[in-house]
């Protein structure tokens, strides 16, 4: 990772939005520390209160919640560029837990100045809030999801928008390829499915030659039919804030 926030790759990117000097600068203040992170390492633990707020600079991770038994929901996928940790600012520890999928990179950020983030640099205020918001509407359309899609619908619909979402940082080759770290039984407790019923619903897709998933690279061979399958509404491909 580079030691300073205007080397950022992410920022060269192109997929986020670009910030003043000053705002560049406090963000760089901001930032106490960078991570580097294996794969299958709690980032966030349920209940716990370590103050700490994160981007995700490199790598994927996942937001999930478990009952008493071990059973476990994943609420969304992490990215390069998101943004996580707030909600447990707001709550006696957190109410979820984060881990990383893959090895993942981390900038990191102390939580008690976050009042200080809103009032010296309102835009970036205004940035989280709109993090927060996307944040909430991916959860709704999550919530759509398991509660009325069928599970043809369930596993179309999240393809699509994790194809949609690594294509934005530039994940996606030319040839519709993107590494995919995800196991079956990732995409079942996503989706509220169980692993049996996730593997037939996976061969069926593939059979309709939608897409090929081989050596850990997923290939999306008809992206229109995935989202006309999934009553998808897929967002342009806009810049976002990033932290």
């Amino acid at each position: 990772m580079p030691p300073r926030c205007t080397h950022c790759g992410l920022r060269a990117s192109g997929a986020f939005q670009q910030l003043a000097s000053s705002e560049l600068g406090f963000i760089e203040d901001f930032r106490t520390a960078t991570e580097r992170v294996p794969a299958g390492h709690p980032l966030i633990r349920e209940q716990a209160d370590a103050g700490r707020l994160y981007t995700l600079y490199a790598g994927w991770a996942f937001r999930y919640k478990t009952l008493s038994d071990g059973r476990r929901q994943i609420l969304n996928f992490l990215l390069p560029g998101d943004f996580f940790g707030l909600q447990q600012r707001f709550s006696e520890g957190a109410t979820y837990g984060v881990e990383s999928l893959t090895e993942v990179s981390l900038c990191v950020f102390r939580g008690a100045r976050l009042w200080e983030l809103y009032a010296a640099h309102p835009r970036l205020g205004y940035d989280l809030t709109w993090l927060c918001a996307r944040e909430e509407q991916m959860l709704d359309e999550n919530l759509l999801t398991t509660g009325r899609r069928s599970a043809l619908e369930r596993v179309a619909v999240l393809l699509i928008h994790l194809f949609k979402r690594a294509q934005r940082v530039g994940l996606v080759d030319a040839g519709n390829s993107f590494a995919f770290p995800l196991t079956q039984q990732h995409m079942a407790d996503a989706l509220g499915l169980s692993l049996v019923h996730t593997h037939r619903t996976l061969r069926r897709l593939q059979a309709l030659g939608l897409y090929v998933l081989q050596d850990g690279h997923l290939v999306l061979r008809n992206p229109k039919a995935l989202v006309q399958l999934a009553d998808y509404a897929a967002q342009p491909l806009a810049q976002v804030p990033l932290l």
